[in-house]
């Protein structure tokens, strides 16, 4: 089936970004102001090797005189990520569930650098809302999992639940709300994409927009205009116990295609500039199915039973 869907899919990229070419350079689209959209802010920590010297999937050069809308950028960068004009389905088919394994070296509250081995597991549903994630972390001092199920937050350590800080839980949620799947699935989820403007930084041509969530919270994501790989991304939040927001930033490096889909390999996430966390996914495996069983309370699940 996914030989198939290779075959078909690769032509009809083609045909999607062929297509798509003659609107970026016709169409004419009102500039946004500033109350619209704010000063785009600078890119930063971004390699020139991250911008990959195959360009045999890159879309159709675009006229440097033309601003393309958000949705144009957005559905290019899906169309990307996913090798076929039908992004979606393909996504949905390949990527619904999986599994991934890698390595964390981050920063603690304390100032001391944490070494972290995870397992993620994941269900997507119809919506992120509906998803179930489960991140199982193991360090030199403890080992337990932090568990989304279609919206509740709960943590597992030696078979027994427990609730998680705050700032861990505000931590996990952001990973979800502010991550490449908030963009790669924007339609299903309800967002809004508004675009800021073109800019280049080191050297890198960038489409810059923001997405909004329904809950009011907005991403910016720094689209390669040469390669349509999301290259960064930021957004603020205010940790607990924080008295104003903290800028973070998220890099993205090392893409390489996994069943035939789009996936960086490194990622590093910054706080008011400083390097925080580095992420390298080892092995990422999708369409392996998971019981439901997984992701359960395991208090619920022996009051249940099972």
């Amino acid at each position: 089936m996914i030989r198939r869907i290779n075959l078909f899919t690769s032509i009809a990229a083609l045909a999607l970004l062929a297509s798509l070419a003659p609107c970026l350079h016709a169409q004419t689209y009102p500039t946004p102001t500033q109350t619209t959209a704010p000063p785009a802010r600078t890119l930063g920590h971004v390699d020139k090797e991250d911008i990959p010297k195959d360009q045999k999937q890159a879309p159709a050069k675009v006229d440097k005189t033309a601003t393309p809308s958000a949705e144009n950028i957005a559905e290019l960068v899906l169309a990307v990520t996913a090798r076929s004009a039908a992004a979606r389905d393909v996504l949905k088919q390949i990527r619904r569930n999986g599994v991934e394994y890698g390595h964390i070296t981050r920063l603690t509250s304390e100032g001391r650098t944490e070494e972290v081995t995870y397992e993620q597991r994941f269900v997507h549903g119809e919506t992120a809302a509906k998803d179930k994630i489960r991140i199982d972390q193991k360090t030199p001092a403890n080992e337990y999992a932090l568990v989304y199920n279609e919206g509740h937050i709960y943590g597992i350590i030696n078979g027994t639940m427990f609730t998680p800080l705050d700032e861990t839980t505000a931590s996990f949620v952001a990973r979800t709300r502010h991550g490449l799947d908030t963009l790669l699935r924007y339609k299903e989820n309800g967002s809004t994409v508004t675009y800021v403007n073109k800019d280049k930084q080191k050297n890198i041509d960038l489409y810059i927009i923001d997405l909004t969530d329904k809950d009011k919270q907005t991403t910016r994501y720094f689209v390669s205009a040469k390669t349509y790989h999301v290259l960064a991304l930021e957004y603020e939040e205010t940790p607990p116990g924080a008295d104003k927001p903290i800028k973070y930033r998220r890099t993205f490096h090392d893409y390489r295609y996994v069943q035939n889909t789009l996936v960086p390999y490194r990622t590093v996430l910054y706080a008011d500039d400083k390097q925080i966390e580095e992420a390298r996914v080892l092995t990422v495996t999708y369409g392996i199915r998971m019981d439901d069983t997984y992701f359960q309370n395991p208090q619920a699940a022996t009051a249940s039973g099972q």
